[in-house]
């Protein structure tokens, strides 16, 4: 591919994790079997939810539409990689790596949003029990997602049309396993200050947002579950906001800590690395966090099996 000094670039170089062949199986192994674990954890969850009417609340609705979320989060950049690895190539199209930074953008926030909402419905349940269900109808929770995915849609648009403007000279090669938003702009050889502006600003607004809603919503929990006399009603209050508060936990530790590791070494080899942690091992982990915590789901699950194996033995 020879390079060019037209703002038409067609192609990108993903340089990925490793030059070393050798290292190259091993990636593509634990990569596919972490995308494997990640789709089919999740879809369990969603068929657990789908499938037990017990599980038809407005908690399990949110964590169904979060797994939905996170198998697509997944799916925008793991399967390219993959590809690339078989093929030994590390060619990515120009239009296959701007739709990857809108699905990734779009699918990252929804995550972030969706955890917001969610923290919502578990103050909603803990500090108002007798409401409840009143509060979080089913017309509030569908407007909730809804209003979610428009914000996320617009704003992904928005960094999409923002990575549109920019020209790309001689540099095409992206330090990343995907075509991730600040790298793009990095390469970029025309003037970026509208693009990391909006970038950041985004960050600070869509994310500090919903991140400051996730901390009064725990703030008031907590306030609420030390007023409860008994020890066995704060366990009860507690563990029904404990899964979530570990996925919360999770992804917002991992995405810290992909920004002080690439800050404090500067390099874009590092951040990749890091960055795997909060693109693939959590959307993997939380299934299994929603799933070995409750009681609820792991039931839901042995019922779907069953009645397919008597279905099966059946028919």
């Amino acid at each position: 591919m020879k390079p060019s000094n037209d703002t038409r670039i067609s192609e990108f170089l993903l340089l990925g994790f490793s030059e070393e062949p050798e290292l190259k199986p091993l990636i593509f192994g634990l990569f596919l079997s972490m995308y494997l674990i990640t789709v089919v954890g999740n879809l369990l969850i969603i068929l657990a939810v789908r499938s037990d009417s017990h599980l038809h609340t407005p908690m399990y609705f949110f964590l169904a539409n979060l797994s939905f979320v996170d198998i697509f989060s997944t799916s925008t950049t793991v399967p390219k990689m993959l590809m690339n690895i078989q093929t030994e190539s590390k060619v990515i199209t120009y239009a296959c790596c701007v739709t990857q930074i809108y699905f990734f953008v779009l699918f990252a926030v929804l995550d972030v949003f969706l955890l917001a909402v969610m923290a919502y419905d578990r103050f909603v349940a803990i500090c108002y029990p007798l409401h409840y269900m009143v509060i979080m109808n089913p017309q509030l929770c569908g407007l909730l997602v809804l209003m979610c995915w428009i914000i996320c849609i617009l704003h992904s648009l928005l960094q999409t049309l923002m990575v549109l403007r920019l020209s790309f000279c001689t540099e095409v090669e992206i330090p990343h396993y995907f075509c991730e938003l600040n790298q793009m702009i990095q390469l970029a050889c025309s003037d970026t200050f509208l693009n990391n502006m909006v970038m950041y600003s985004a960050a600070v607004l869509l994310g500090g947002g919903p991140f400051a809603g996730i901390l009064y919503s725990y703030s008031k929990i907590v306030s609420s579950i030390c007023g409860i006399s008994s020890a066995q009603g704060k366990y009860k209050a507690f563990s029904t906001c404990a899964s979530h508060l570990s996925v919360v936990s999770l992804f917002y530790c991992t995405m810290l800590g992909v920004y002080l590791s690439s800050a404090a070494t500067q390099s874009s080899h590092a951040s990749a690395v890091a960055s795997v942690m909060y693109t693939v091992v959590t959307p993997m982990l939380n299934p299994f966090i929603y799933s070995l915590r409750n009681k609820d789901v792991k039931r839901a699950l042995k019922t779907f099996f069953v009645k397919e194996t008597l279905r099966g033995q059946l028919s």
